[in-house]
């Protein structure tokens, strides 16, 4: 394989997921990506949640195609060995609580002066400026702090909910690996480098305003509180289980309706077009919900394809391993992993024609590559031995 970020090298002193994710995208792409991680702990997620040959899940599906070396950066030999490793990198990416990179002397300004057109990448929490800058920061109080709870409640008034999977995390991520090409395309472009600044509250709040604070747009008018569009999901009970329905046009609708062996619903006032179904949406739902409960999410599915209304069933994440269209598309792979066994991934969503991108190797153990990345950057085998020696890289 050879993706179209093939021959840029990245140095990745990220943790968790944001940053991890982040990179595994352009590590899928191509690029060399070289973990830096503390000799004896590793990322943290090394260590959490569900594991087979003692590694886990988490890490191994935010890390594959990456090569792994551990180094103490508190010693100063350890800072030393990063800033060699540098000079032979296209780019950086951390993920620090912001002034940590400075106290250890590894910020842009320092790593810019062995690399002077390096691309670097700081991801943080809240930015760098304001009273929350400096706090720890996880994925809900993210979710929180930006207004997505809300959202997802339905209302102002109704209980914040989080929504159960890490979107301010991977939001992150995604903006991330794409703000990362960007800062690559231009370095080429000028032979410049540049310090590229994200927080997770800047990519989720980006993200929010695309569609859900349409109330906040005009300057000076915004809604007092915001009411529920419905207190009714889009996932409808049926005879044996659950589905999706949506109908956006007048097509859709009347599809529906005649499906659902319901042709009054054309002639109701509160139906007319796109907007009065928005505004008497709990009613249009309720309709609907139903007529749906009737027959089996199959028999639905039949008759709604066959009246072209975009429709889906619910599937459990088991389920989703084995549905046709999943299966059909090739988005699950499989590979074996040295350590961990037998391993089913989602592929690399982007799929380039002329630079095929994929998955090379699995998620590397902590520091397995520590020679190899020694040794490219210029240090002999005895200096390696010396730095193992002291302690300052492992293995």
């Amino acid at each position: 394989m050879s993706g179209p970020l093939t021959g840029i090298r990245i140095l990745d002193l990220t943790n968790v997921i944001s940053g991890p994710f982040a990179t595994m995208i352009l590590a899928d792409q191509g690029a060399d990506v070289i973990k830096v991680e503390l000799p004896g702990v590793g990322d943290f997620v090394r260590s959490t949640g569900n594991k087979q040959g003692g590694m886990s899940a988490t890490f191994l599906n935010n890390n594959r195609n990456k090569r792994s070396i551990t180094v103490d950066l508190k010693d100063q030999r350890g800072k030393d060995v990063l800033l060699k490793l540098v000079e032979s990198c296209d780019a950086m990416v951390q993920n620090f609580r912001p002034g940590v990179v400075e106290r250890i002397g590894i910020s842009y300004d320092d790593v810019k002066k062995v690399k002077p057109d390096i691309v670097y990448l700081s991801i943080s929490g809240f930015g760098e400026k304001g009273p929350y800058s400096q706090k720890p920061t996880y994925d809900p109080i993210v979710q929180a702090l930006s207004g997505l709870t809300t959202v997802q409640a339905g209302s102002d008034q109704e209980r914040p909910r989080l929504i159960r999977t890490i979107v301010p995390d991977k939001v992150t991520a995604l903006t991330a690996s794409q703000a990362m090409t960007a800062g690559l395309l231009s370095k080429f472009r000028t032979g410049e480098g540049q310090h590229i600044r994200l927080s997770m509250l800047d990519s989720v709040i980006a993200f929010m305003w695309s569609s859900d604070m349409g109330g906040q747009t005009y300057v000076g008018k915004q809604i007092s509180a915001q009411r529920a569009a419905s207190f009714i999901d889009l996932i409808y009970e049926t005879k044996d289980g659950y589905m999706s329905v949506s109908t956006m046009t007048n097509v859709q609708w009347a599809g529906l309706s005649r499906a659902t062996e319901n042709p009054e619903w054309l002639d109701d006032e509160r139906f007319q077009s796109a907007e009065l179904r928005d505004l008497n949406i709990n009613d249009r739902l309720e309709l609907v919900q139903g007529a749906l409960i009737q027959k089996t999410t199959q028999e639905w599915l039949e008759l709604l394809e066959a009246n072209n209304v975009p429709c889906a069933p619910v599937l459990t994440r088991n389920a989703l391993i084995e549905h046709p269209q999943i299966r059909d598309s090739g988005i699950l792979v499989e590979s074996d992993h040295p350590q961990a066994g037998r391993l089913r991934q989602a592929r690399t969503a982007a799929r380039f024609e002329g630079t095929p991108a994929g998955i090379r190797h699995g998620a590397p153990q902590l520091g397995e590559n520590t020679d190899d990345v020694l040794s490219d950057a210029g240090l002999t085998d005895d200096e390696i031995a010396a730095l193992r020696e002291s302690g300052i890289v492992g293995g």
